[in-house]
């Protein structure tokens, strides 16, 4: 169930990108557990979560863009 939620914050996200963005809704939602995992945040309900949870996606998109630039 949180993947699924996860998979569909990731799609929205990259919805707003544009289209040939090189990142896929899966590999956003990887990338975003492989950062949250390194964490010692303790998450105090699931609305916590997500919302940490999106935060980093967006870092990741960002981080992706400067990247891409450069």
């Amino acid at each position: 169930v949180v993947y699924a939620e996860l998979h569909a914050l990731a799609a929205h996200y990259l919805g707003r990108e544009r289209g040939d963005h090189t990142l896929q809704p899966t590999a956003l939602v990887h990338e975003a557990y492989l950062r949250l995992v390194g964490q010692e945040a303790p998450w105090r309900n699931r609305a916590h979560f997500f919302g940490i949870a999106a935060r980093m996606m967006r870092r990741i998109l960002v981080d992706h863009a400067r990247h891409a630039s450069a």
